[in-house]
């Protein structure tokens, strides 16, 4: 067993990201991007894995990856005895090298991050969060430099109008189930959630795709045909 495959197997024994994960985040924020590793997944059938297309980022220039930190919420009617207390466990079990993605069913009734959770997530050694649902406090978050993606803001606070549930378990994010270690890539064009086991095959077919793209490019701005060099690259 290689030694990535091993790291993506240890994710749900409470292991921080390692120097083969950072090299791995690496590559793919600078060299890879969503649209080609949907591509790869498609090419192993492994389909739908990009989220909805609402879920937009705070800054435009956000790129990031990392291991799924999973945070599961639910809409209330009423004010519990402890409101906050899942929330804070979920936050302070971030490790680093993760991307916190909060599924709220797509609820448009409360803000669930802010910038505080921005501040704690990014002091745990989070690399960015998905919110499926409304966020506040953006002016902050934008200064303080947390890459988010949301659906939408809203000035008000979860406190009676939703909760923290579960953390750390298979939650629906923008329409896609993700389990805790997924690969969780995002950038301007969207966030992209690869199965754990798919990592390794989907970024050597994704980076394989991009060195045919050079290619492309450069023959099609030499003035080549379209259909020449499709011919040749495969890939459009």
């Amino acid at each position: 067993m290689s030694s990535k495959t091993t790291l993506l197997n240890q994710r749900y024994e409470g292991r921080p990201a390692g120097p083969h994960d950072l090299d791995l985040f690496k590559h793919i924020e600078t060299t890879l991007y969503t649209a080609v590793l949907s591509d790869a997944l498609d090419e192993m059938d492994i389909r739908d894995r990009a989220m909805r297309e609402n879920l937009r980022p705070v800054a435009p220039d956000t790129v990031f990856a990392g291991w799924a930190r999973t945070v599961l919420c639910m809409d209330v009617h009423y004010v519990p005895e402890d409101p906050y207390a899942l929330e804070i466990r979920a936050i302070d079990s971030i490790l680093p090298g993760e991307v916190v993605v909060v599924g709220t069913g797509a609820s448009v009734r409360n803000a669930p991050w802010g910038e505080l959770l921005s501040t704690a997530a990014m002091a745990r050694g989070a690399r960015g969060a998905v919110i499926d649902g409304l966020i506040r406090d953006v002016k902050k978050i934008l200064n303080l430099g947390f890459p988010v993606f949301a659906a939408g803001m809203k000035p008000v606070d979860s406190r009676g109008r939703g909760i923290v549930v579960d953390y750390n378990v298979p939650v629906e994010c923008g329409g896609v189930t993700v389990n805790p270690g997924d690969l969780v890539v995002a950038d301007f064009d969207g966030v992209v959630a690869i199965p754990a086991s798919a990592v390794e095959q989907v970024v050597r077919l994704a980076t394989s795709k991009v060195s045919r793209e050079d290619s492309s490019r450069a023959e099609l701005m030499s003035g080549k045909y379209l259909r020449d060099v499709f011919d040749r690259y495969g890939v459009l």
